[in-house]
This record gives C-alpha cells, structure tokens and sequence, in this order.
C-alpha cells in the first residue's frame, strides 16, 4: 500500500499534464495567429507573398468572401495585403464584419535549414512552401503543400 502512495502524486500529475497537453492540440484547425520570425527584405516579402496569394487564389477564389487578415508584421504583412488585394480580394485587417462572409487568413514565416518556410492557413485550406530569399527576391525552393480541410457537416 506504501508503494501505491509513493507513485500516486507523480502519476496523477503526469495525467494531469497529458490531458492540459491534449487541450493545447485540440485548439482547432489552422494557425490562429500571424508570426513572421525571418528576416525578409520588402523585396523578397513582395515575391512571396505574390507566389502564396496566387496559389491560395487557386483554392479559394477572389470575389468569393472577404479575407480577415491576422497580423501585423511590418514587412510581410503589407506585401500579402497588397498581393491579396491585387489579386482582387476585399480585405480588412482592424475593421468589424457583422454580417458579411469572412475567410480569417493566418500566416506565419520563418527560417528553416537555410530557407524560409511559408504557410497561410484559412479553415478551409492551409498552403506551406520553401522559399530561397536575399535581399532583392525569393524565389520558391519546394513544391506547394495544400492541406484542404472538410467542413464538419462534409463526408
């Protein structure tokens, strides 16, 4: 009985952490924040955004619904701003939208093994890519992943 004593604490507090942990990945689909952690010239910040909104134009029409978009990253967040509305969505950023059709868009960049990866994440898509950047450009360095998710009432 003193052996089951000595054991209780630790394992009631390894279960109780294991249950916080599953909350933490059960928060939803998609980002829900915008993080730009690289460090990107607003050259190469216009060349990527510019490949990602076309891309995301593919999965997601413009003129369908208007774009929330989370964030407000000084270099990053401007250029996907004007490539979305170049592209020929209606965006907002700090605006209230009772009543229309939204599509909330996340992004996040950062560096990774010598590049920079990009995902812009809605709740119905997610896109990720690989990008070689320098000061003057980016250009892509990974075929585009699309993660497309199903509605909850979709089979």
């Amino acid at each position: 009985m003193r052996e089951l004593r000595t054991y209780a604490g630790p394992l009631a507090l390894s279960v109780c952490l294991g249950l916080i942990a599953g909350c933490q990945t059960m928060s939803g689909p998609g980002l829900t924040e915008s993080i730009v952690t690289a460090q990107l010239s607003p050259e190469s910040a216009a060349a990527i955004a510019g490949d990602m909104v076309a891309s995301l134009s593919e999965q997601i029409g413009p003129g369908s619904t208007t774009i929330v978009l989370r964030g407000h990253d000084p270099i990053f967040g401007p250029a996907l701003e004007a490539s979305l509305r170049g592209q020929g969505y209606a965006v907002v950023t700090d605006q209230a939208t009772d009543g229309i059709a939204v599509a909330a868009l996340a992004y996040s960049v950062d560096p990774f093994e010598g590049g920079v990866l990009v995902r812009l994440s809605t709740a119905r898509v997610e896109l990720t890519r690989m990008y070689t950047a320098n000061a003057s450009d980016a250009a892509p360095a990974s075929p585009l992943s699309v993660m497309q998710r199903m509605s909850a009432g979709t089979a």
